[in-house]
């Protein structure tokens, strides 16, 4: 049985993956560790099934590479699957644009073996630009995400503990059995479903339901993962798209550390606290987001932010709406 599994999740990546497979294929300092690769094939409409099958039949790396088909769109769902074929205790997570260290897999054993309480640890996320970001996108770049910072954290200790900070989906290594038994098998957000980005925020909904459980969430900067940018994920259709689906997804992340009973009575001071800082950010730019595409996203954000709640009752309403006329369908 594998010490460790690599979950790759694919959505039309046959241009992608190959880079992807050829760090994997060069990991080091894994002589004695049986580990495996697992690619979760999302729906793909290109001939990535292909690609991967002629990667399996020349595969000479030391660990096994196998191939399965999710029909469900979407990131979450594929995570899911890839922890339900997952052989391994520890499941490292990869997109198909993440490519990873020469050591990223030994890293990540070996900062599980020296915390055994950690449930989730996430990596250090450099971006790979295929043409210059705009200006002041340090602002933005997190949420990309491009994460890079040089000391430990634990996102459940000291003030991490009273926010939901938590590292992103790529490059995160989890324990399986805890996933298992407090991540719900149905997630409310999806993740990004083909082009739409109105349900972000999968990742930092599972790990808030392992923070509730009590389980302990960590940074380790020796993980190291290299994002793949093109440049029409620096365009502004796309980063105002992607920064409402984050802001939209805010209601329910934020509501799943309360009981139900006391989420009335935290939503308000939510809102007023959205309010304000949309307020200041309009006075502070004023017109400016018509030209600095940092500005209208970060505005974007907050906007989303504000109007989540009614986002998230419209959406819903509109489900039991369509369950009442559709009965079969949600069973």
């Amino acid at each position: 049985m594998p010490d460790f599994t690599v979950a790759i999740r694919t959505h039309n990546g046959a241009l992608r993956l190959p880079a992807v497979l050829a760090a994997l294929r060069s990991q080091t300092g894994l002589d004695q560790i049986p580990w495996e690769i697992v690619i979760v094939d999302n729906c793909s409409v290109d001939n990535t099934a292909t690609v991967i099958h002629s990667y399996q039949a020349h595969w000479s790396a030391a660990s096994s590479l196998r191939y399965c088909y999710e029909p469900r769109l979407g990131a979450s769902h594929a995570r899911r699957r890839a922890i339900d074929e997952a052989q391994a205790p520890l499941i490292g997570f990869l997109d198909d644009d993440n490519v990873p260290a020469q050591d990223w897999v030994k890293a990540a054993i070996t900062f599980a073996a020296a915390h055994p309480e950690a449930a989730a640890v996430g990596s250090q996320i450099h971006g790979v630009y295929e043409v210059s970001p705009p200006r002041n996108f340090d602002r933005i770049a997190q949420f990309l995400p491009i994460i890079e910072r040089d000391e430990i954290v634990c996102f459940t200790q000291g003030i991490y503990a009273f926010t939901n900070t938590l590292p992103p989906g790529a490059g995160l290594v989890i324990r399986r059995a805890v996933w298992l038994n407090h991540v719900p098998q149905r997630q409310i957000l999806k993740g990004p479903v083909g082009r739409s980005l109105s349900q972000k925020g999968e990742d930092i909904e599972a790990l808030l339901y392992i923070k509730k459980a009590g389980g302990t969430i960590w940074f380790n900067p020796a993980m190291h993962i290299y994002h793949q940018i093109p440049k029409t994920r620096l365009e502004r259709d796309y980063l105002l798209r992607f920064f409402r689906g984050i802001g939209i997804s805010r209601y329910h992340t934020r509501m799943i550390r309360y009981p139900h009973w006391q989420r009335p009575l935290i939503l308000p001071a939510y809102i007023l606290n959205d309010f304000r800082k949309l307020i200041l950010h309009l006075l502070k730019y004023k017109n400016t987001a018509r030209n600095d595409v940092v500005v209208a996203s970060e505005r974007e954000l907050l906007m989303s932010s504000l109007l989540s709640p009614l986002q998230t009752w419209v959406t819903w309403l509109k489900a039991q709406i369509y369950c009442l006329r559709n009965p079969r369908r949600c069973n």
